[in-house]
């Protein structure tokens, strides 16, 4: 077993409802039960990239989706840096990120790593990505590198926020699956490299439900089911809920802009709440271990991150974790970046090599426990060496899933209003 200590929250804890909008993106629209969704957007995706040169963000912003992969712009004035460069001595790297989204012993040891140019790491933390946003586009502190969302990326890049990278400075990305060497949000990785990876899908305790949950055949299901009220909980995310329930009843669109889908969609979640009042939580990795919670929604990285959270005398082997083995649930992953504001550009680079070593990678996972999406890494090494129990193998996120499975993708502004506003009537009733 992997040695460590518990501690706060970390990044996907972090998210909720209000790292989906960016401040001033949208205002919400009132959505009664009884009334039709509006239309869907007509600012829908684009196809292809956009012309070089647009360094403010375009009226539209480029939705990229597995359908509609973009190769962004290089805008003029933010090229990559040269090859063959010197770390920059005596730097302060300022790193921006979720709280303890990142183990801070792997920071330290780059800094003993980078010793030679008397490197200091400065870890500084944002609570949501319109939070990130916002400080980064201010320039009021001199960012280098942070840890973001492909739900950005046009935004990142119009905006002119962030550098694309010199690939002759990261020779660890040949170890990435190769899903995430040319990811459809940002195609040949001209400005990204991944970081972690997670699926979305139930998590328990079989000792306090010893249904096998991920035998039904519809699992999903089980939030629907009077025999649990009071015991599940749903995760603090309206895109989370809105797609799983979408998923329980059949459809594939997780991102859908049909009215009549996402008024079903609300039907079916106030009819959830009649039948068996889950909680709505982004603490399931504490409270299902704990007792607290029998069930509830989550990712896999915070079923793996519970093992370290079981009360004295009860061994993790209860904990379970089910997300549809073959891959067709809900998957997403995060990235680094290089901001343009940084003063070190050739040390961040660095940097995001460093992250993307096996075995800083290994370190790294031990302690937030989300999987970095690395080729040495299997799921039976992951389970033999104790980073996942065997009782969570299922919690493993496989490179083909990203092939079958489903994004939560960047919506049209009318669109994500309609999702809020379905959301907030769910949680009013809550």
């Amino acid at each position: 077993m992997v040695d460590r200590p518990h501690r706060p929250l970390s990044r996907r804890r972090l998210l909720q409802a209000s790292a989906l909008a960016v401040p001033g993106a949208w205002a919400l629209t009132a959505c009664a039960r009884d009334q039709p969704l509006g239309g869907p957007s007509s600012a829908a995706t684009s196809a292809g990239g956009a012309s070089s040169g647009a360094a403010s963000e375009p009226a539209q912003l480029q939705i990229a989706s597995p359908s509609n992969p973009v190769k962004w712009p290089i805008n003029p004035g933010n090229e990559p840096i040269a090859s063959g460069l010197e770390p920059e001595a005596n730097a302060t790297l300022r790193v921006y990120n979720y709280p303890d989204y990142l183990d801070k012993a792997v920071v330290k040891d780059f800094q003993k790593e980078y010793a030679d140019y008397n490197v200091k790491v400065e870890y500084s933390t944002f609570n949501d990505y319109p939070e990130a946003l916002t400080k980064i586009r201010s320039g009021t502190v001199p960012y280098d590198v942070s840890f973001l969302s492909y739900n950005y990326m046009a935004r990142l890049v119009y905006g002119d926020l962030i550098r694309p990278l010199n690939h002759d400075y990261i020779p660890n990305i040949a170890d990435v699956w190769e899903e995430f060497q040319n990811p459809w949000y940002d195609q040949g990785w001209q400005y990204t490299v991944p970081y972690v990876i997670y699926t979305t899908g139930i998590g328990w305790r079989n000792d306090l439900i010893p249904e096998d949950i991920g035998a039904r055949p519809n699992p999903y299901d089980v939030f629907w089911d009077s025999k649990y009220a009071g015991e599940l909980a749903v995760l603090d995310d309206d895109r989370e809920v809105i797609g799983m329930t979408i998923l329980r009843d059949g459809g594939t669109d997780v991102n859908t802009a049909d009215p009549a889908a996402l008024g079903a969609a609300r039907d079916a979640m106030l009819e959830m709440l009649s039948i068996s009042q889950p909680r709505v939580t982004i603490t399931g990795y504490t409270d299902i271990p704990e007792g607290v919670l029998s069930l509830s929604q989550c990712w896999s990285g915070d079923m793996i991150t519970g093992q370290y959270y079981m009360p004295e005398g009860v061994d993790a082997s209860v904990l379970r974790y089910w997300s549809p083995p073959d891959g067709r649930g809900m998957v997403g992953n995060d990235f680094m970046v290089v901001l343009k504001g940084g003063e070190n550009p050739v040390m961040a680079h660095h940097f995001l090599n460093y992250m993307l070593g096996k075995d800083v990678s290994l370190k790294n996972f031990g302690w937030v426990g989300y999987q970095p999406p690395l080729r040495s890494l299997t799921p039976e090494t992951m389970v033999a060496d104790g980073y996942i129990p065997a009782n969570l193998a299922t919690a493993v996120v496989k490179p083909e899933w990203f092939q079958v499975g489903y994004p939560i993708l960047e919506l049209p502004p009318e669109v994500e209003a309609e999702y809020q506003a379905i959301w907030q009537q769910f949680k009013a009733g809550a």
